[in-house]
């Protein structure tokens, strides 16, 4: 597939691939604090997402890829990043995860691009269940998960080792068989320029 692909309308969001000249919008929230406070990453150095960009940039000009790490775009400008990737071919199973800037808090649309991210994840992706995790404090990432659909499936206890210490995690996890009873129809779309089929592979969690 070749860069620049992957292209997802929602009422509001974007979706796009990475392009190089993105470094400086992601290093914007990326080095906050406060946005990546319940993440097991960051507060990003300009080394740290410079690296990140890279990453993704040359991901999206993979062959076959199975991972996507996409920028979320709102009103013409990049406010957020956003991924999902296959984490076991055979069983049809992935995972996901977003962060988006600050300024856009409580606008909703991390929901929106959460639910992008599932159509992309049920359709093209050909995946049947979709885990995320969560810090158990970051109420508003529950919510989000939950208003798409997810549903909690325990806790995790110490499952990431984040600054030498080991955290407990929330899962929650989508199933293509609930969310096709229990979400109505939206005017959310996927660009002709993704493919019907992607093939299912192994591939590491967002930086």
């Amino acid at each position: 597939m070749e860069h620049g692909s992957i292209l997802l309308h929602g009422a509001r969001v974007t979706l796009r691939d990475f392009q190089s000249d993105d470094v400086d919008a992601v290093h914007a929230f990326a080095s906050d604090p406060v946005v990546t406070q319940w993440s097991t990453w960051g507060p990003n150095t300009l080394a740290d997402t410079q690296a990140f960009i890279a990453d993704a940039a040359a991901e999206a000009g993979t062959p076959g890829r199975t991972k996507f790490t996409l920028a979320a775009v709102f009103q013409g400008r990049l406010v957020g990043t956003a991924g999902v990737w296959t984490t076991s071919a055979a069983d049809r199973n992935g995972e996901m995860g977003y962060t988006l800037a600050r300024e856009v808090w409580g606008m909703g649309l991390a929901t929106e691009t959460a639910a992008l991210l599932l159509d992309l994840a049920f359709g093209p992706m050909r995946l049947v269940r979709v885990e995320a995790t969560c810090h158990p404090e970051n109420a508003g990432s529950v919510r989000v998960l939950e208003k798409n659909c997810f549903a909690f499936e325990g806790r995790l206890r110490e499952h990431r080792l984040v600054d030498g210490h080991r955290r407990d995690s929330l899962l929650f996890a989508a199933l293509l068989s609930d969310r096709a009873r229990d979400q109505p129809p939206s005017d959310r779309a996927l660009s002709g320029r993704v493919p019907d089929k992607l093939a299912a592979g192994s591939t590491a969690p967002l930086p």
